[in-house]
């Protein structure tokens, strides 16, 4: 863990600083497609990783809520460090994934990439194709300083790529629904629920109950399309009252399967 400064002079403590660059960078994109937060709203913020979008939120609305879920112990170290650094009280840290059943499962934490940690392995192992595009990609649109990188030829682009999943670990990490959060913490509402959960956003969003969704205020998701499940989400979500749904696809990931949903009432 290594203390540093995001490009505007914000101190935050990171797992590795590129990658909190790159983090930083995809947070104004959150709020697109009619999505807005205002001071006094309660935002869930599921596969927060090192707590960026949530440090974020605290310094633009002062009176804002966060609840983050992470549930890799080396992320989630950091994660609480920036939510004790800047959350001033506000900033709510659980050591959990989210999913439809209490339980455990095991993780996979690449600690060359900690944002692609995922109990969800499989979905860049079945298809290295679309792993190698992702990180092609990505590094064509870094983020200002790293611009260099989009020069890089190709048999660099697939070292990078072996390189960030290389010498991953292993951690079985608590499950829990996120009705049992919302139960027990008395949240009445939720203005923004964020899910980037590497794969299980699908089971996200089974673990609320239907009691709750009336709570829920506006949704963005992102979801890896595998079986259909980027259709499954949007009738989800239109069921549940959604009235305005965008489908949205981040030029760096352009030849992947990976979309993002935003939904409001």
């Amino acid at each position: 863990m290594n203390k540093s400064k995001l490009n505007d002079g914000l101190e935050l403590y990171c797992l590795r600083k590129t990658e909190a660059l790159v983090l930083d960078s995809h947070v104004d994109g959150y709020f697109q497609h009619g999505i807005q937060i205002k001071n006094g709203d309660v935002i869930f913020d599921v596969g927060a990783n090192i707590g960026i979008f949530g440090l974020r939120v605290c310094h633009r609305f002062p009176q804002a809520q966060v609840f983050a879920f992470e549930p890799i112990p080396d992320i989630f170290k950091v994660l609480k460090k920036n939510a004790e650094l800047h959350g001033q009280g506000r900033f709510h840290c659980f050591e959990v994934g989210i999913s439809e059943e209490e339980g455990s499962a095991e993780f996979t934490y690449y600690p060359n990439s900690p944002a692609l940690s995922t109990s969800h392995q499989d979905m860049w192992e079945n298809d290295p194709d679309m792993w190698l595009k992702a990180v092609k990609g990505s590094l064509e649109e870094a983020p200002k300083g790293y611009r260099w990188v989009r020069f890089l030829p190709d048999f660099m682009i697939r070292w990078i790529a072996n390189f960030l999943v290389s010498g991953s670990k292993k951690f079985k990490c608590t499950l829990v629904p996120l009705s049992q959060i919302i139960e027990s913490h008395q949240v009445n509402q939720i203005d923004l629920l964020k899910i980037d959960c590497e794969g299980a956003e699908l089971f996200a969003l089974k673990s609320i109950h239907p009691n709750f969704w009336p709570q829920i205020k506006q949704v963005v998701v992102e979801v890896h399309d595998q079986g259909g499940r980027l259709e499954t989400i949007k009738n989800m979500l239109e069921g549940y009252g959604f009235s305005k749904i965008t489908i949205d696809k981040e030029k760096a990931l352009e030849e992947t399967a990976l979309y993002n949903l935003y939904a409001v009432k």
